[in-house]
């Protein structure tokens, strides 16, 4: 099999954890979500406040990467909440890795426009 345009990112796991001051937005301690590639779930029954999300969501793509071992976002894994007055954190864990094939989740071909090498 050629595997030439394979590629690996890491699964996150992103879990709410307290901080030293109360909890002000709707998540609760041990809530979270994991993240496979492009695939975000949740688990039954949860939700996940939109606004915590929506300041999660550009730093995933690179937590998904793989980084270099001194580079900050190999080495820091808590995000806080963008709510001034919520004392919540959010643990950006790498649980596993996940082969794709660039094939499979795009149409632009290998060696076109843009690529940096």
């Amino acid at each position: 099999m050629d595997d030439s345009d394979a590629f690996e990112l890491y699964d996150l796991r992103v879990e709410v954890v307290a901080g030293e001051r109360e909890m002000v937005c709707s998540h609760r301690e041990g809530d979270y979500f994991e993240l496979r590639g492009e695939e975000l779930s949740l688990p039954a029954g949860q939700s996940f406040p939109i606004y915590p999300l929506a300041a999660l969501l550009p730093l995933l793509p690179a937590k998904q990467r793989m980084t270099d071992p001194n580079d900050w976002m190999t080495t820091d894994a808590e995000v806080a909440c963008p709510d001034p007055y919520c004392g919540a954190r959010f643990r950006i864990v790498r649980t596993g890795v996940t082969t794709f094939r660039h094939g499979e989740v795009t149409r632009t071909p290998l060696g076109g426009p843009g690529l940096v090498r």
